[in-house]
């Protein structure tokens, strides 16, 4: 509890940005001070022309302005602002205070109005410590709902076969560092909950943990949703908007399907990681991020490299520390825990009284080859408890790829069918081995997992039993 309290506390640490703005040198001097010691960063213009250039080229969570300037004035910076930044707080002065001067500034949308005087500084601190406290609430929000997904194991990776060990064991030694990893492995394996496992574990924990997909965005998109843009940089571009690697800034940024990425962006990808700067599209200015980034493909990327569509500078930048996971058919012990863990899962929230899963039907989820991996068994266990009426799930609500696998395969080979021989051949070493695996496993969940009635079911000695079950991590 303590460790959450502090993490909590961590998460609202980072000061909002202030404008100020006044034609007044003396006030802007004098608030500059003032929060630059409270650990805001502060940045002072005199005037709304030069404040809407700073609009066009960054982003501030808050914006302190005088109402009365040479040329424009404060409520029409406040209008320009509430269409081009409308996330930022919007904070009017006054030396001239009147009713109608007030009701036309909050008509225009300010959050606040307060009038140039003895406690004028007092004031601002107060509304400046209001908007820093309603942000942290912000930040405390996602660090808790991120926490509970943590705590209620919706995040967990299920595994307990030696491959997924060491991943797990791989996890505990690089999440404290700063390193960047590349997450690599088929699709469906679980790449981002490696990610997020990582991120859970770092000290980063407390901060974001942003996700984008590379391959679902084209170029010109994907560049505005990493690194933001300024309105009117292009259109539709209606206002500034921050860019992902900003909002990961102390976090974890996630960069799925790297692979699939253009030469263009790879180019200013590498430059930010080189640099730890990001420059919105249509700004002049650069700000610094501090991100951890963990990128994923199920790309070879020695072949991607080799044939000019990744550049093998960016792969050395990302692949600082790879970990690759394994194909759920490459782990295959693993599937009876994740098969259980889904029941479960499902069970509950289709209210239905399940109760487990009758050793046939086990037999054939091991049995096959499982292309689409963990995401594929998930979405079959969702199916089949959906479907199933009975106590236990049974072969007949399986899909028929998975119900009917094998029959064409090392099912054959348990003489409930006739033999088919597929065209293509098949891996006769591989297919043995599935068979092994089939009547060991069909015969402990015979035996109640009593492993001497197993041997004798399987007609072997007690010793050639343990060496098959060890063979198969059983």
């Amino acid at each position: 509890m303590q460790g959450t309290k502090a993490a909590i506390k961590e998460a609202g640490r980072e000061m909002p940005n202030i404008l100020v703005v006044d034609d007044e040198k003396s006030i802007g001097e004098l608030l500059e001070i003032t929060f630059r010691k409270e650990g805001h960063r502060v940045e002072v213009v005199p005037g709304a022309e030069a404040a809407k250039r700073k609009l066009e080229s960054q982003i501030f969570d808050i914006i302190i302005s005088d109402i009365r300037m040479p040329g424009e004035s404060g409520v029409d910076l406040l209008k320009f602002a509430k269409e081009i930044a409308p996330g930022s707080f919007f904070l009017l002065m006054t030396a001239l205070p009147s009713l109608d001067t007030a009701i036309a500034a909050l008509n225009s949308g300010a959050d606040r109005y307060v009038i140039k005087g003895d406690s004028l500084v007092d004031q601002l601190r107060l509304a400046v410590r209001e908007v820093s406290e309603s942000l942290k609430w912000k930040k405390e929000a996602g660090y808790l709902r991120r926490e509970l997904r943590r705590l209620t194991g919706l995040d967990n990776i299920i595994g307990q076969s030696p491959k997924m060990r060491a991943i797990f064991d791989l996890i505990q030694t690089v999440a404290p560092q700063a390193s960047r990893v590349l997450v690599t492995g088929e699709s469906g394996t679980g790449k981002e909950l490696v990610a997020r496992a990582i991120h859970e574990n770092s000290l980063r924990a407390q901060a974001p943990f942003i996700t984008i997909n590379c391959g679902a965005f084209p170029e010109t998109l994907l560049e505005s949703e990493l690194f933001g843009y300024m309105k009117g940089s292009f259109t539709g571009a209606n206002e500034n908007r921050q860019g992902l690697f900003q909002a990961a800034h102390g976090g974890t940024l996630f960069m799925d399907e790297i692979g699939n990425m253009s030469l263009t962006m790879q180019v200013k990808l590498y430059r930010v990681l080189q640099e730890g700067k990001v420059r919105p599209i249509g700004s002049t200015e650069e700000s610094d991020v501090d991100v951890r980034i963990i990128a994923a493909t199920n790309k070879e990327f020695e072949k991607e490299i080799a044939e000019g569509r990744f550049r093998e500078d960016l792969y050395y930048r990302l692949s600082v520390i790879p970990i690759h996971v394994p194909a759920l058919r490459e782990r295959r012990e693993d599937i009876p825990l994740l098969a259980r863990h889904f029941l479960e899962r499902f069970r509950k929230s289709m209210e239905k009284p399940i109760e487990g899963i009758t050793p046939e039907t086990m037999t054939k989820l091991e049995a096959y080859e499982w292309p689409g991996n963990v995401r594929e068994l998930e979405n079959t266990m969702e199916r089949a408890v959906a479907l199933e009426t009975g106590r236990e799930i049974s072969v007949r609500v399986l899909p028929d790829r998975i119900a009917g696998y094998a029959a064409s395969g090392s099912g054959a080979l348990m003489g409930s069918q006739a033999m088919e021989f597929p065209e293509e051949g098949v891996d006769f070493e591989k297919v043995i081995a599935t068979a092994e695996r089939q009547y060991l496993q069909a015969a402990l969940e015979k035996a109640g997992g009593v492993r001497t009635r197993a041997a004798e079911l399987l007609k072997i000695t007690y010793r050639s039993f343990r060496h098959f079950a060890k063979k198969h991590g059983l």
